[in-house]
């Protein structure tokens, strides 16, 4: 089981990272497009805003998210897109400034649910942990988006296992999501960190197996890349399959990327 503690320090250094980007830019370039289409830099961070505001409910108020999830019901296919929308025409100093609040005060909030206590989501309730997890997720790959939008390169860091590990669990979710049926048995995952150490998930006995780089696998999870664009090697048709299905988000299944739409 993951450390909350060490999650939330991640979750932290991940915002942190992201807020340094966006926090000088010239209230114009809040308007620059990204590889999600539709979406400008504001519409990410809105979206991110939204989610945290979101969690927070969940965990301070769950008779309140109720509400909440039962409004995105009415509208699961636009719900997002509507958000994202709304936070993203905001001035970007106010946008960012609740951002900040937010992340922080859900931080704060996840580091006292009392151990054992389990949050309700759009997808399956999750620990403190686990929604620390996704939290940590969904910023990495929505400031992935941004990076792009600016012509950025991020340094891969350690903090790609929580999301990796996320990934790697929510394989059989990626099948029941599109109406499929999971693999019988587990896969052994084995991804090479950006500091060349190795992590591993499954049996090592396991017939069939995931390898490649850490970073190219949480990219794929969070679809960020296509499936042709990585250097991940599948041994068996199950886990080839796999990693053209793999999603590490709640909700219904993305449409991904195209092949070679992926930044460099």
């Amino acid at each position: 089981m993951s450390d909350l503690h060490t999650v939330l320090d991640d979750l932290r250094a991940e915002g942190d990272d992201l807020d340094a980007l966006v926090a000088t830019l010239p209230d114009e370039n809040w308007a620059l497009p990204t590889p999600a289409e539709g979406w400008t830099i504001a519409h990410q961070i809105g979206h991110l805003l939204w989610t945290d505001r979101a969690a927070l409910t969940a965990v301070r108020d769950p008779d309140a998210f109720v509400k909440t999830v039962e409004a995105a019901f009415g509208n699961p296919v636009g719900f997002v897109d509507v958000g994202a929308a709304e936070q993203a025409g905001r001035p970007p100093a106010e946008l960012l400034a609740d951002w900040r609040d937010t992340r922080r005060d859900l931080a704060d909030a996840l580091a006292e649910v009392p151990r054992g206590t389990k949050i309700l989501w759009f997808g399956p309730p999750m620990s403190p942990a686990s929604m620390a997890t996704a939290r940590l997720m969904e910023t990495w790959a929505h400031g992935g988006d941004v990076a792009d939008a600016l012509g950025v390169t991020r340094t891969p860091t350690a903090r790609l296992k929580n999301i990796a590990h996320l990934g790697v669990r929510t394989r059989d979710f990626a099948y029941v999501i599109r109406d499929r049926k999971p693999p019988a048995e587990p896969f052994r995952v084995v991804l090479t960190a950006p500091d060349g150490d190795s992590w591993e998930w499954g049996p090592e006995d396991a017939a069939q197996s995931v390898t490649g780089p850490a970073l190219d696998f949480c990219l794929l999870v969070t679809q960020r890349i296509h499936r042709d664009d990585t250097a991940l090697v599948a041994d068996g048709p199950d886990a080839e399959e796999w990693l053209g299905l793999a999603q590490a988000f709640a909700g219904a299944p993305g449409a991904g990327r195209e092949a070679g739409s992926s930044a460099s």
